[in-house]
Formats: C-alpha cells, sequence, structure tokens
C-alpha cells in the first residue's frame, strides 16, 4: 500500500481507465485523494469502473481515435493537473515483414495519434494547474537500445509485435519533446515502462505481474516534485530506460 497523498482540490485524467492498469492507476490516485476522471470509451463500462474505484471518481467518456469525443470530453473537464495517456493496444503481433498495414495504422491510430490528440486537446486544461504532470505509459520493448542487444530479452524476439514496438518508440519519442517544449511551463512529462502486467492486452500478459505495482509508478510520475525528472524514460523499478 502507498502513502500518495495529493494536493489538495488535484484532477486527474487517465485514458482506458475501466480495465487493466488503467483502472489501477484510476484507483490509486483517487485513494491519494485525486478527483479522477476515469476515461472511457463505454459509458456504462465507465461508470462500473468509476463505482469500483470509488472516492471522487467520474466516468468521462473519450474515445482517443476520435476527435469529437476527444473535444467533448475535454470541454467537460475545466482543470486538469495530471494526464495519463494509458490507453492502448496491440492490433498484431507480427513481425515487421508480416505485419499488415491495417494493423499498422490501427496500433498507431490509438497509441501514437491517440495521445498527439488527447494530450493537445487538454493542454489548456493542464495550463490552468500550477503543477501540470503528463504521463505516458509505454513500454519498455519501445527501447531500440535494448531491442538491438542481442543479449537483451526484447533481441531474441527478432523484431516481434513490430506494430506495437514501433509505436511506444514513437511514443518515447513525443514524450522527449513535449517535455522539452513544454518545460518553460513548469510541466514534468515522462513515459513509463510499466513491465508485463497481468492484463488482456495479449495472451501472454496473462502471466505477468500485479498491474498495481505498475500504477504505483505512474502515481510517483504524477506526483512529482517541482524539482523532479521530466522527458524521462522510467521502469516501473525506479531505473532509467535507455532511449
Amino acid at each position: 500500500m502507498n502513502d500518495f497523498v495529493a494536493p489538495q482540490d488535484s484532477t486527474a485524467l487517465v485514458t482506458g481507465a475501466n480495465k487493466g492498469i488503467g483502472k489501477e492507476i484510476a484507483r490509486q490516485l483517487a485513494d491519494a485523494g485525486f478527483t479522477v476522471h476515469v476515461g472511457s470509451r463505454d459509458l456504462d463500462r465507465g461508470e462500473q469502473a468509476a463505482k469500483e474505484i470509488g472516492g471522487d471518481a467520474r466516468p468521462l467518456v473519450i474515445d482517443v481515435t476520435d476527435e469529437e469525443s476527444i473535444a467533448a470530453a475535454a470541454r467537460a473537464v475545466g482543470s486538469l493537473d495530471v494526464l495519463v495517456n494509458n490507453a492502448g493496444i496491440m492490433a498484431d503481433d507480427a513481425k515487421a515483414p508480416e505485419a499488415s498495414m491495417d494493423g499498422f495504422r490501427r496500433t498507431y491510430e490509438t497509441n501514437v495519434f491517440g495521445v498527439l490528440a488527447v494530450t493537445n486537446a487538454f493542454l489548456p486544461a493542464l495550463r490552468r494547474s500550477p503543477r501540470p504532470r503528463i504521463v505516458n505509459i509505454s513500454s519498455g520493448t519501445g527501447s531500440l537500445t535494448q531491442s538491438a542487444d542481442p543479449a537483451h530479452p526484447f533481441a531474441v524476439s527478432v523484431g516481434s509485435a513490430a506494430a506495437y514496438r514501433s509505436s511506444k518508440a514513437a511514443l518515447n519519442a513525443l514524450t522527449l519533446y513535449y517535455a522539452q517544449a513544454l518545460d518553460a511551463e513548469g510541466f514534468k512529462v515522462n513515459a513509463l515502462a510499466p513491465g508485463l502486467r497481468k492484463t488482456d492486452l495479449t495472451a501472454r500478459a496473462a502471466s505477468g505481474g500485479d498491474p498495481a505495482e505498475a500504477a504505483e509508478a505512474a502515481v510517483r510520475l504524477a506526483l512529482l516534485p517541482d524539482d523532479g525528472p521530466t522527458g524521462a524514460f522510467v521502469s516501473w523499478d525506479g531505473s532509467t530506460v535507455p532511449w
């Protein structure tokens, strides 16, 4: 159990928060005292998740691949201290030569363009915060350094899940660029490698670890002090992940 405490009247949004790591992040933020907007494409699922999370958790319909849905969600949220871009998919796990263009497009639509669209839409709300924080849920498989190392487990898979892994590499780049562009305004923008967690992302994920462990790391980034890092790629255990 963590002992996180949010500053008074703090507000957060977690996308893809009706299940998996996102739901656990929302729960821990609510436990810390945040008003949490539980992002979900489906209202019923969002309402159920918010009820299960408890605290001041509120369902918010948002489809990160739909600009109208994003705009409507942004209008509904007046101010925001923390944005957690958690929504993500793996459309297929094929190697690059066998991967379909459709699989790449669908993966990037959520994992890259969705983050871009949501972040830009909520920047006005975040700019009203005295301590704006953005946490992008990435993946260690997005590390090009580790993937290029023949001795690393990620390299052993020889380029599998090319769409997903390259989308996370692109997300890491976006994280760095946003951190640099927003640094003068006091933003902290970081990417988190949550590790393999028990979610429905893939069949292999069923054997993963507790999502709560990864969520704790995300909440830690959401509550970074003013002298905390920005533009970093951090593992769930606090270590730095190479780009």
